[in-house]
């Protein structure tokens, strides 16, 4: 059973740069890290920001949410929000896929 984590989240305006910094901080550390079969994807709009992880191998997020760097972006998560956090968990079965590989936009 694979791992499917959606998470989206309005941060105050204020705190915009702040949560992307952690943010990629966690990026950073997975690059150092490489850890295997996942895959993980920050999207953002203005101050919306929608979080994506795929856990191939096990139903379980701790290859992100084990990391230092995630431990710090999220301790103060909900603080930097405008509003609720919305997170959604799925055990599934992949059936198939196109396009969804270690492949990352670098800025």
């Amino acid at each position: 059973m694979q791992r499917l984590t959606f998470v989206r989240y309005t941060v105050k305006p204020d705190q915009i740069a702040a949560n992307e910094a952690l943010s990629r901080a966690v990026f950073k550390e997975m690059r150092a890290t490489a850890p295997k079969d996942v895959a993980y994807a920050l999207f953002k709009k203005d101050a919306d920001f929608v979080h994506l992880f795929v856990n191939f191998r096990a139903d379980d997020s701790e290859a992100v949410t084990g990391l230092p760097s995630f431990k710090v972006y999220s301790k103060d998560v909900a603080s930097r929000c405008a509003g609720p956090i919305e997170q959604i968990r799925l055990g599934l079965e992949l059936v198939d896929s196109y396009g969804l590989h270690a492949v990352a936009a670098r800025v």
